[in-house]
């Protein structure tokens, strides 16, 4: 498959950017507080350069170039979210994978509109490859982007990461072989 270096950011992501995602940490018990979702959308892909940049840190690999990811956001402590190309489609129809600040990883939906119903059932890409499907608080903003931009029938996160781990079941494999 060519992969081209299409970043015009979709409609569904821009949708996001304008969004305010909920965070609260409580000091007291030292935790995040229920519903939460730590996530930050950008406005745009990261550029091929902090692409390259960033999965060459990442992995400690300095062949790699990233040329199969666009990065559209982030967590709290850096970890990102990015389109992962691996198909000759589209880019709305790629995969969303989570890369997160201290190693983790894991596909988190088969394709943008699948991850805009795990936005809208209140689970971010951390929440999904830390904790799964569970303790997300519905969104009705993110529902409405959803609706809107998704192209598909609503889906519940426990759907939607079941699908992407059982289409994706090798990534965080894929990963560590390119991890020096």
């Amino acid at each position: 498959m060519e992969i081209t270096d299409d970043r015009a950011f979709p409609a569904a992501l821009t949708a996001l950017s304008g969004i305010d995602f909920p965070w609260e940490y409580d000091e007291e018990a030292d935790e995040a507080s229920p519903g939460n979702m730590d996530y930050e959308p950008y406005q745009e892909f990261d550029s091929a350069e902090e692409t390259a940049d960033w999965i060459r840190s990442w992995t400690g690999n300095k062949e790699l170039d990233g040329a199969e990811f666009r990065v559209f956001g982030q967590d709290g402590t850096g970890g990102l979210a990015a389109l992962w190309l691996v198909r000759p489609r589209p880019l709305a129809a790629q995969p969303v994978v989570f890369f997160g600040s201290e190693g983790e990883v894991g596909v988190v939906a088969t394709s943008l509109g699948e991850y805009l119903w795990l936005l809208a059932g209140g689970i971010g890409p951390l929440e999904a490859v830390e904790y799964g499907a569970d303790g997300g608080v519905p969104h009705a903003e993110l529902r409405a982007v959803a609706e809107k931009h998704s192209g598909i029938e609503p889906r519940t996160p426990a759907e939607v990461l079941a699908a992407a781990r059982a289409e994706f079941p090798d990534f965080a494999e894929t990963v560590q072989s390119w991890c020096r």
